[in-house]
């Protein structure tokens, strides 16, 4: 190891990593996944796994790392989530006063926008959430996701080409 790299097993650099990833990450966490709780949990558990392993980890690639593990992890809870929603009927009694026809025209249009989100590749959803959910700008996601402006555009491009592929025939203004 070079004198000028930083170990991540020194307290001062990972709690400088904490401090400028932890609020960005749980953000980008929770905009994939909607639960707050969900997002700390996840991202406290990323950290943790980078504190145990920061002898492997190398301090200027510890962000991407921090990102990888945060999406696996929402990824294996995606996967267990789907199976218990198989066996598991939600009631919607707290919407007693909508037309059960509104009800039903909701919930499968939520759930046809949420699939087709799920369904962008891992890169054109990371893009496309930074942008309308985060809202940050296309140069302020280059500069996150380490690409240049123009693959952002490419991977938002195509985010809503396969978006209106999915949806269009369904959107109603």
């Amino acid at each position: 190891m070079s004198e000028q790299q930083k170990s991540v097993c020194e307290e001062k650099n990972f709690d400088s990593l904490f401090n400028t990833y932890y609020e960005t990450a749980t953000k980008y966490i929770y905009y994939k996944c909607g639960n707050l709780q969900q997002a700390e949990d996840i991202v406290q558990d990323a950290f943790v796994k980078i504190w145990k392993k920061c002898a492997e980890v190398i301090y200027e690639t510890a962000r991407a790392f921090l990102y990888t593990i945060c999406n696996n992890a929402l990824r294996n809870e995606f996967a267990h989530k789907k199976v218990v929603l198989r066996h598991e009927a939600i009631p919607k009694s707290d919407k007693d006063h909508e037309s059960p026809d509104f009800i039903l025209e909701t919930e499968e249009f939520r759930n046809k926008l949420e699939n087709a989100i799920s369904n962008l590749s891992d890169k054109e959803r990371e893009v496309f959430l930074l942008s309308r959910i985060e809202k940050k700008t296309y140069k302020e996601i280059a500069e996150i996701t380490n690409i240049t402006v123009k693959a952002v555009e490419r991977r938002m491009s195509n985010a809503f080409i396969n978006l209106r592929k999915t949806l269009g025939k369904d959107l109603k203004f």
